[in-house]
């Protein structure tokens, strides 16, 4: 099953507004050599804990320096939703060990998405969930 966990700035509003027929997926494939799969419980999980949190601390440094303590302060201070965007640089290395430290722990996206291959670069960093700034199609298509 291929079923993304991604949302649009206009999907950040609610949640609960967004939980389209997961069924309607089962029948979708992946042209990869990565596995990029995921089930509908996973995408499931992801909007449960957007509704159930409400609050994502979204990350962008002029530096790739900053980027990781700025980040850990976030969590430090409570986030357990976290956004990398993909103009702060080295952000996809950052957003890896991100997810590795923290897994289970705190949710680990990427912002600023705007391509398909966007879309894969974050997927195979680790991100589980993706944001857009704008409505784009093709995206919304890819993780479709």
């Amino acid at each position: 099953m291929a079923l993304y966990s991604c949302a649009s700035s206009i999907a950040r509003q609610t949640a609960s507004t967004l939980r389209p027929n997961v069924a309607a997926f089962s029948s979708l494939a992946v042209d990869s050599t990565l596995d990029r799969a995921k089930s509908a419980e996973n995408y499931e999980s992801v909007l449960d804990r957007f509704a159930q949190i409400r609050a994502c601390a979204v990350l962008r440094t002029a530096t790739s320096e900053a980027c990781p303590q700025a980040m850990q302060a976030a969590i430090d201070g409570g986030f357990k939703i976290v956004e990398f965007t993909l103009t702060t640089p080295d952000c996809l290395d950052h957003l890896a060990s991100c997810r590795e430290k923290n897994d289970g722990n705190v949710m680990v996206g990427c912002g600023t998405i705007l391509n398909t291959q966007d879309c894969e670069n974050a997927i195979d960093a680790g991100s589980e969930f993706i944001i857009t700034p704008v409505m784009l199609p093709d995206v919304i298509q890819w993780c479709a």
